[in-house]
C-alpha cells in the first residue's frame, strides 16, 4: 500500500488504516483483508479494493501491500485472484490495477493478472502515486472479473 512509511512502525499504520477502513467499508466504499500466515498469526499484508478509479472504465480499483520480508512467495498472487474470484462472483465487474513500471515483481504480478482475466493497459488511468515519500508514475491496466470470467 503506497501509504505505508517502511521508517515507521507498520504495525501502527495498519492498525490505523484498518480503523478507517472499518469506518468506511459500511458505507460499501471499500472491502480489506489482512494477508495472515495461519500456523503463527503473522500479518503478511493487505489487500483490498476501494473506489478511488482513474480509467472512468472500472468500478474499482485494486490495491495489495506485502511486507518485504514476505515477497517472492506468491502471496501476492494469491491473495489477488482469490480478492478477485471474490468480487466477481455475481457478475461482471471492472477492476484498475495500477502498477510501477520500474518495479520488475509488481509489474510481473500485475501482468499475471492482466493475463489471466484478459485485461488490457488503460493509458487514460495512469497516476502519480507516493510510495515511501517518493511520487512514481503507476501504469493503470483495466480487467473485468465475473462468473464466466477468467481461466478455468
Amino acid at each position: 500500500m503506497p501509504w505505508i512509511i517502511p521508517e515507521q512502525d507498520v504495525d501502527g499504520q495498519i492498525r490505523e488504516f484498518l480503523s478507517e477502513t472499518e469506518r468506511m467499508g459500511r458505507s460499501g466504499l471499500l472491502h480489506h483483508w489482512v494477508m495472515i500466515r495461519p500456523w503463527d498469526d503473522y500479518m503478511l499484508g493487505i489487500i483490498g479494493f476501494d473506489r478511488v478509479t482513474r480509467s472512468g472504465k472500472a468500478s474499482w480499483n485494486l490495491g495489495y501491500w506485502v511486507r518485504s520480508s514476505e515477497q517472492q512467495h506468491g502471496i501476492a498472487s494469491r491473495s489477488i485472484e482469490a480478492a478477485l474470484s471474490w468480487l466477481g462472483e455475481l457478475e461482471d465487474v471492472s477492476v484498475e490495477l495500477k502498477v510501477d513500471p520500474l518495479n520488475p515483481a509488481g509489474k510481473s504480478t500485475v501482468m499475471k493478472v492482466v493475463t489471466k482475466w484478459s485485461g488490457q493497459r488503460c493509458i487514460e488511468g495512469d497516476s502519480s502515486i507516493t510510495v515511501a515519500g517518493v511520487r512514481t508514475l503507476h501504469e493503470c491496466h483495466v480487467i473485468t472479473v465475473g462468473p464466466n470470467r477468467g481461466t478455468p
